[in-house]
């Protein structure tokens, strides 16, 4: 099953038959100090440093979360996407669990986005989807509801299961919603990635729909999240997995999914991996 996504120039298709879609996260004021600051002071330069860094990274997809407390995130949504436009040609995620913000981040869009995110809550569906399905955008669905996030891999499919068919009655076709099977700590208990990797390979079995995550939420609180990142990656791309929003600038990681599709057989010829390897030693020469 494919996804398409696209700006206004391009489009991209992401598939388990595909390179992995490295969607990048840091367009996001979360964490960010300095950067919030700026947002609330209507200041966006800071967003072509990240922009040019998650290009470089290897980034095929833009996260973009304009969410700084006390800032209008919807004009500054609307900005944001304007801006990157102008940019990049890379589609862009739109990323806010505020209906109006995502509205606006969908109207200044040129091309189809992706919305970031909705749950398996009927509120949240019905006020969502329709949305999405007005403009032909793609959206990740969390397989939680109002009573859980669910433990068990079981629980997480049925859940994922239902929002993709309430999703299609919405005119949204299953090739258009990207599963997050919920990444966890690994800190907070070692069994939860395992349920992860579960949870992929029962959507894949049971769906055949797309899968996406957040990679860092796996290593957060630990020490050497990089490394963590690194081995996670390739271990759910094997079950299923075919992007994840994640940090373009992390070579180590990047590296590791770049590698994994080599071996998964995504990267014919290895063609890919050898041009990555040429742009780095490139890159490495002084003048």
């Amino acid at each position: 099953m494919h996804t398409t996504l696209a700006s206004a120039s391009r489009e991209l298709v992401i598939g388990p038959d595909q390179p992995f879609c490295i969607i990048g996260e840091r367009i996001n004021p979360t964490g960010r100090k300095a950067f919030s600051e700026q947002l609330r002071g209507g200041d966006l330069s800071r967003i072509e440093t990240d922009v040019a860094q998650q290009v470089a990274g290897g980034a095929r997809v833009l996260d973009v979360n304009m969410g700084a407390p006390l800032a209008d995130e919807a004009e500054l949504m609307t900005r944001a996407v304007g801006l990157i436009q102008r940019l990049t040609d890379l589609p862009l995620c739109l990323d806010s669990s505020i209906i109006e913000v995502l509205e606006a981040g969908l109207a200044a869009y040129q091309g189809k986005a992706l919305v970031n995110s909705v749950t398996a809550e009927d509120e949240r569906l019905a006020a969502i989807l329709p949305l999405v399905a007005r403009h032909g955008a793609a959206v990740i669905g969390l397989p939680n509801d109002e009573e859980e996030i669910p433990e068990e891999p079981r629980r997480r499919a049925e859940l994922a299961r239902k929002i993709v068919e309430v999703a299609d009655s919405h005119g949204i076709p299953a090739q258009d919603v990207l599963i997050d099977p919920l990444a966890m700590p690994v800190g907070a208990d070692t069994s939860l990635v395992v349920r992860t990797l579960e949870t992929i390979a029962l959507v894949r079995e049971e769906l055949g729909v797309n899968m996406t995550l957040g990679a860092s939420n796996v290593s957060f609180g630990m020490p050497q999240r990089h490394a963590i990142g690194a081995a996670f990656l390739p271990m759910a791309m094997a079950q299923g997995l075919t992007s994840a929003i994640m940090d373009a600038r992390a070579p180590q990681v990047v590296r590791s999914v770049q590698a994994a599709d080599l071996l998964l057989g995504n990267d014919p010829w290895g063609a890919g991996w050898i041009a990555a390897h040429r742009a780095g030693q490139a890159a490495q020469v002084v003048p």
